[in-house]
C-alpha cells in the first residue's frame, strides 16, 4: 500500500483488480489539499482471505522528495519472507514544490501513526564523511548522540540510481551495498519485526482498517488535529476494530451453522444459535482491551448488537429460502385462490347468482395471470421486482386470510370431537367354553 499522488494500476475504479503485482494507492490528494481514503482499495489489500486475521506489522517509509523512499521500499519488497501480514507504505514525497507545510505535515503523522512505531529508525543518506563517521549505526550513534538515539548511515552513491541499475551498474559504491545487506535484515527479519500493538492489544490487518479510517477522518479538517484528537480517534478505532472482531466472529460461525449450500434449520434451532454465538460475540469483545473507558465503549456494545441483529435477519432469509415449503407457498397460495373461486363460482351460478359467478370467474382469471406470470420471473429471471411483489402479496393473503381460515377450521373441528366424541365399540364376549 502507499500514500502517493501517483495512479496505479490497481485502483479502486477498475471492476477487476489488474493481476500484475504493484503499488496500490490508499491514500488520495485532491488539488485543494484535502486527502481522501480509497477504502476499496485497501479492503482489498488488508481483508483478503489470507491475511485479513493475521497480525500485521505496518513499515512506512516517510521524507523529503527525490531522496530514494521507493528505492529503499524496492529492495525491502525482495526480502520479504515473514509469517505475519508486512504492510509496506510509501509515502508522497515531502517538501516538493507543491505541497504544503501541512500536507507534509498531514502524510508523515498519518505514515507514523499507522506504522508499527515501536522502533523508529533515521536513516541518513548522502554522508560524504566516512572517515568522521563511519556507515552504519555506531558511526551514526557517535555523529548524532546528543540529537537522535537511532540511526543509520548510508553511501551516496547507489540512492542516485534506479532499481534496475542496481542489479548491474558497476558505479555502485561497494559500502553502500554492504550496508544495505545489513539494514534491510535489521529492519525485515522475523526476529526483528514489530507486530502493531495498541493498549496491549495486537493488531490484525481487519482491524488496522478502522485505525485507517479513523485517523484519516481527523485529519480531514482544515486544521492539523490536537494530540486529544488524535487519542480520541484512536480510541474510536480501538473500539471499532474489536466490534469488527467480534462481529466476524459471530459471521463465520452463522455460515457454518446455515449459510451457504447447509441445509435447512429449524426456526427455533436458527434462534438458539443465534442469541448463544450473539452472547460469545458479546463477551468476545468485552474481553478486549479497549480505550476510552467503560462508559465510551457502551455505544459500541450497543452498535455490535444491533449489527449483528441484522445479519440474524439476513440469515433468516437465507435459511427460509432453503425450505422447499417456504419457496412453494406462493405457488401454492394462488392455486388455492384458483380453487376456491372455481368452486363459488360454479355454486353461485347455479343459484343464479350471476354477478358474483361472474367476479370469482373474474378473480380466478386474474390469479391464473400472476401464476403464470410468477413462474416465467422464477424460470428466466427478469422482472425480479414484479417477482418480490408478488410473493410479498401471496404471503400476505396467506397470512391474513387463508392461514386463519384453516386455522379456524381446524380450531371448529377439534371443538365438534370434544362436543360429540365418537362411541367407543365395546368388546364381543366371547361365548364360554364348557368344559367336560
Amino acid at each position: 500500500g502507499g500514500f502517493s499522488e501517483k495512479s496505479s494500476e490497481w485502483s479502486s475504479e477498475e471492476e477487476e483488480p489488474v493481476k500484475k503485482a504493484g503499488p496500490v494507492q490508499v491514500l488520495i490528494v485532491k488539488d485543494d489539499h484535502s486527502f481522501e481514503l480509497d477504502e476499496a482499495a485497501l479492503n482489498r489489500i488488508l481483508l483478503s482471505e489470507p491475511v485479513r486475521d493475521k497480525e500485521v506489522v505496518a513499515v512506512s517509509v516517510a521524507g523529503a522528495f527525490r531522496k530514494g523512499k521507493s528505492f529503499l521500499m524496492d529492495f525491502m519488497l525482495r526480502y520479504m519472507y515473514n509469517q505475519v501480514a508486512v504492510l509496506l507504505m510509501d509515502t508522497q514525497g515531502t517538501f516538493d514544490s507543491q505541497s504544503t507545510l501541512r500536507d507534509s505535515a498531514t502524510v508523515f503523522a498519518l505514515s507514523t501513526m499507522i506504522s508499527s512505531i515501536q522502533s523508529l529508525i533515521f536513516l541518513v543518506r548522502d554522508w560524504s564523511f566516512p572517515y568522521e563517521f563511519s556507515y552504519g549505526a555506531d558511526g551514526g550513534a557517535k555523529f548524532l548522540e546528543k540529537r537522535l538515539k537511532i540511526v543509520k548511515y548510508m553511501s551516496k552513491r547507489g540512492l542516485e540510481l534506479g532499481l534496475y541499475d542496481i542489479l548491474s551498474h558497476s558505479e555502485i559504491d561497494d559500502e553502500f551495498i554492504k550496508n544495505l545487506k545489513i539494514l534491510i535484515p535489521w529492519l525485515l527479519s522475523p526476529e526483528s519485526l514489530d507486530v502493531k500493538e495498541i493498549n496491549g492489544n495486537k493488531i490484525t490487518c481487519r482491524g488496522l482498517l478502522e485505525y485507517f479510517k479513523a485517523y484519516i477522518k481527523i485529519y480531514q479538517g482544515e486544521e492539523l488535529p490536537h494530540p486529544k484528537s488524535m487519542l480520541q480517534a484512536t480510541a474510536e478505532a480501538n473500539n471499532l476494530a474489536a466490534v469488527a472482531t467480534a462481529k466476524d466472529t459471530y459471521n463465520k460461525k452463522m455460515e457454518e451453522i446455515c449459510g451457504g449450500d447447509k441445509p435447512f434449520l429449524a426456526p427455533n434451532d436458527l434462534q438458539t444459535k443465534h442469541l448463544q454465538l450473539k452472547e460469545e460475540s458479546v463477551k468476545l469483545f468485552r474481553g478486549v482491551k479497549k480505550m476510552g473507558g467503560e462508559e465510551f465503549s457502551r455505544r459500541y456494545l450497543q452498535q455490535l448488537e444491533s449489527e449483528i441483529d441484522e445479519l440474524y435477519i439476513q440469515y433468516i432469509k437465507h435459511n427460509d429460502s432453503k425450505n422447499i415449503f417456504h419457496a412453494a407457498r406462493t405457488p401454492a397460495t394462488l392455486f388455492v385462490v384458483i380453487f376456491i373461486t372455481y368452486v363459488i363460482a360454479g355454486v353461485t351460478g347455479f343459484i343464479g347468482l350471476d354477478i358474483i359467478a361472474s367476479l370469482c370467474n373474474m378473480i380466478m382469471g386474474l390469479t391464473l395471470i400472476t401464476l403464470c406470470t410468477w413462474a416465467y420471473i422464477r424460470y428466466s429471471g427478469e422482472y425480479r421486482e414484479l417477482g418480490a411483489v408478488i410473493d410479498q402479496v401471496a404471503a400476505a393473503l396467506w397470512d391474513q386470510a387463508l392461514y386463519k381460515l384453516y386455522s379456524a377450521a381446524a380450531t371448529h373441528r377439534h371443538l365438534y370431537h370434544q362436543a360429540f366424541p365418537a362411541p367407543k365399540s365395546e368388546p364381543t364376549e366371547q361365548p364360554e367354553k364348557k368344559t367336560i
